[in-house]
């Protein structure tokens, strides 16, 4: 417990106070945002603010979770450093794109299939890497098996080791790049993305330490529930991380909010999105994150219905804007309010996902 409040606590501390620093810097080296000219109107006006935000809460990720452990004592674990391993290379991915838009100054950076190449290199890498680094019981940080709320019976390697792990990569990359395309597509208005991840991230805290507690590896498991315990690697480690990330997210949200001082650019949301499929992927709640992650699915949703319906009507739309969010900003609602109120239904949705979670320890 000391550990997750530690890397909170450090992590937040880093974000809240030193982000007014970052902000002066990125205002020197001219690292501005540019605005579509398709949008909405109204975000003209945030032309020029500072992005590539997402640097600093990464870093306060890493200065919170390896404060943390080196505070406590306690080493750092195979699966905390693959979520962490998996957040940076999506926020190097996504620092590209950024980087090259300030470079370019157009909101335009990396096309869209040398991002879909990177976000598959990274999690290609993080998928033969997890199957890796076996604990003394023999259990890595992930297996070949689906999984919902723990592995299910599916198991990629029915069809052999080569065809499996090749199934099973293909599979962790698109999780991988479900969830960081989903979170940056979310990630339109001051602060949405953020507190979404907020409670998305949070949700795997919970989950940590409760699969920590009835893990099949703790000592002090009562034995009447030894047949239904979680066969996870570094349960608790996960949480640690999870905190970690959160504490950075809210720091970073206070400059974050409408209006925003910064924003996270795509260095942020492939992160986001990167760490939150790592960490459903190491805890063995894969598909759990279509609940945990909703909002961002209806986020991405709305795009491809959008996409969708244009083409087979010849132009005709159900949105007078994809993502969802922006219909509903021209339809002149506040982005305030928007925000707020996609954030319940944010939380709900995570609400219902760690729900589902107990609810299955229980009936089972």
């Amino acid at each position: 417990m000391r550990a997750l409040l530690t890397a909170g606590a450090l992590s937040l501390a880093f974000t809240l106070f030193l982000t007014p620093v970052f902000i002066r810097l990125f205002v020197r080296l001219g690292w501005g945002q540019f605005i579509r000219d398709d949008g909405p109107q109204s975000h003209h006006v945030k032309r020029g603010t500072p992005t590539m935000g997402g640097i600093i809460f990464i870093l306060g990720t890493l200065f919170g979770y390896f404060g943390a452990t080196l505070i406590n004592g306690e080493g750092a674990t195979a699966s905390a450093l693959l979520v962490l391993f998996m957040m940076v290379g999506l926020g190097v991915v996504g620092f590209i794109d950024d980087f090259l838009k300030t470079r370019k100054k157009q909101s335009l950076g990396l096309g869209g299939w040398a991002k879909v190449a990177g976000q598959v290199v990274v999690a290609g890498t993080f998928a033969l890497l997890a199957l890796q680094f076996p604990n003394a019981q023999g259990t890595t940080p992930a297996d070949t098996k689906i999984s919902f709320i723990r592995d299910l019976p599916l198991d990629f390697m029915v069809f052999g080791t080569i065809a499996g792990t090749i199934l099973y990569v293909i599979w962790i990359c698109l999780i991988s790049t479900a969830a960081s395309n989903g979170v940056n597509v979310t990630d339109g208005l001051d602060g949405l993305a953020g507190g979404a991840s907020i409670l998305a991230i949070g949700s795997f805290v919970v989950i940590g330490f409760w699969q920590f507690n009835q893990a099949c590896s703790n000592p002090n498991l009562n034995q009447a529930d030894a047949y239904r315990c979680y066969e996870v690697r570094d349960p608790l480690d996960l949480a640690i991380v999870a905190t970690a990330i959160v504490g950075g997210l809210i720091g970073f949200l206070w400059w974050n909010t409408n209006p925003a001082k910064i924003y996270m650019g795509d260095t942020g949301s492939l992160a986001l999105g990167g760490a939150l499929a790592a960490l459903a992927i190491v805890s063995r709640t894969e598909l759990l994150l279509v609940l945990i992650g909703g909002l961002f699915v209806i986020e991405t949703g709305s795009v491809i219905v959008q996409r969708a319906y244009f083409k087979l009507t010849h132009g005709k739309r159900i949105f007078l804007m994809s993502p969802i969010h922006h219909h509903f900003e021209l339809k002149g609602w506040a982005e305030v309010t928007i925000v707020v109120r996609f954030w319940i239904i944010g939380g709900l949705l995570v609400a219902a996902g760690v729900g589902s979670f107990y609810l299955e320890w229980l009936q089972s």
